[in-house]
């Protein structure tokens, strides 16, 4: 009968069946701390030489080598679970895992710029061949614990704001802010697209009640990076905030003027908040 292991982090853990019990509860075979991961997450299967995953209706879903499951999932020696913002490796007992990747690293994709498992032959969302390593184009390895856990945040943030969960959506994108806040604070700052995605988030919150600083919180992010405010992003918040007489949009205007920045994003800001 083989034997299964899974592998997070500097931990192993044996998978006894006829079932491992995966989730945030100290209950389960396998407890992993994250806000993301449900009290019971997922099972294990064991049943002679082969192992299955099966999600057990949790909020945010199981990914296998990212993609996600519906129902049961072989797995497969060398797979990668992802749970929440963890990934775990499925691997045999008698063959060793492969010490050059087994750190949960990523690979971007070219195409449609999301992060994948950097041993996939191609990008499981779009199907675009993955660089070779040789090869130097923009292809390069983040960490999970980054840009990995940033994207899937912000995709739980927009499910919330979608379903008009606006509090669970305020308190998910303070975890956002603080990954983003920490990143600055390194000298690690966002790329263009990036700033765009969570500042329209930002300005959806700034539309209720729950968290009405966001939109100054959303202008200082541009700050902070030296940018100006996108067209889109200008009729968000047309939409989201009363503009007019708005302190703090007068106050990033005159900086963004100060800084030498123009554009027809900020004239018509410009005009939406008058003098």
């Amino acid at each position: 009968m083989a034997r299964f292991r899974l592998k997070f982090l500097l931990q192993e853990f044996d998978l006894v069946g006829p079932e491992v019990l995966m989730g945030r509860s100290p209950e389960c075979h396998v407890t992993l701390e994250d806000p993301l991961v449900s009290r019971q997450h997922a099972r294990i299967l064991i049943g002679g030489d082969t192992a299955q995953i099966m999600d057990l209706g949790s909020r945010n879903g199981t990914r296998v080598n990212g993609q996600l499951i519906e129902g049961a999932a072989l797995l497969h020696d060398g797979d990668r679970v992802r749970l929440g913002t963890q990934e775990l490796l499925f691997y045999m007992v008698d063959r060793a895992p492969r010490e050059a990747k087994t750190t949960g690293f990523m690979t971007m994709c070219r195409s449609c710029k999301t992060p994948f498992p950097d041993t996939a032959k191609e990008c499981p969302h779009c199907g675009t061949p993955a660089i070779a390593e040789d090869e130097t184009f923009s292809g390069f390895a983040v960490e999970p614990s980054r840009s990995w856990t940033y994207q899937l945040l912000g995709e739980v943030v927009e499910r919330a704001l979608d379903a008009g969960r606006t509090e669970e959506a305020a308190r998910m994108f303070r975890r956002v802010a603080r990954e983003i806040e920490v990143r600055i604070e390194q000298g690690d700052l966002l790329e263009p697209r990036q700033i765009e995605t969570v500042a329209t988030y930002a300005a959806a919150l700034a539309r209720s009640d729950v968290a009405t600083d966001w939109f100054a919180w959303l202008l200082d992010l541009h700050v902070q990076h030296g940018c100006p405010v996108s067209d889109a992003l200008v009729e968000q918040l047309q939409t989201a905030v009363t503009l007019r007489g708005h302190t703090h949009a007068r106050r990033y205007l005159d900086w963004a003027r100060d800084a030498g920045l123009s554009s027809d994003a900020l004239d018509r800001l410009d005009t939406l908040v008058g003098h």
